[in-house]
């Protein structure tokens, strides 16, 4: 499995800093949606879902947590820890988040808007459908 993780440029000085995100640039998609997370329960797992044809970049804005992302033949763990890095995300991966720190923002940029049909929920039907 191919997992991309996207540099994003920190520009700075001693007044702290900031990271541009730009669809075409530095985002592989059109933007349509943001959302983030925050205040998620100390030991809650969250995701336990993969989309049909949405692609995602998730970004730990603060704090940290971890992903596991299956593409229903290989499983991932990977440690989300760093602002100025993304997380591609793309259709047809499943993905769970887990072991949020306290301070853990996580922020997702999603190339469609929210649609429920797009969702598999069920980690067997998403097997199906991935002819596995």
């Amino acid at each position: 499995m191919n997992i991309q993780l996207i540099p994003l440029q920190p520009h700075g000085d001693e007044r702290g800093a900031l990271v541009a995100l730009e669809e075409g640039k530095n985002i592989p998609f059109n933007i349509k949606r943001v959302y983030y997370m925050f205040n998620t329960v100390e030991n809650v797992r969250r995701g336990y879902h993969a989309h049909k044809k949405l692609k995602q970049v998730a970004i730990a804005v603060s704090g940290s947590c971890r992903f596991a992302l299956d593409n229903g033949i290989e499983r991932i763990e990977i440690l989300l820890d760093n602002p100025a890095q993304g997380l591609l995300i793309d259709s047809c991966m499943w993905r769970e988040m887990f072991d949020f720190s306290d301070d853990c923002v996580l922020m997702v940029l999603a190339s469609e808007l929210y649609d429920e049909s797009d969702y598999i929920r069920d980690y067997s039907q998403f097997l199906e459908l991935m002819n596995i």
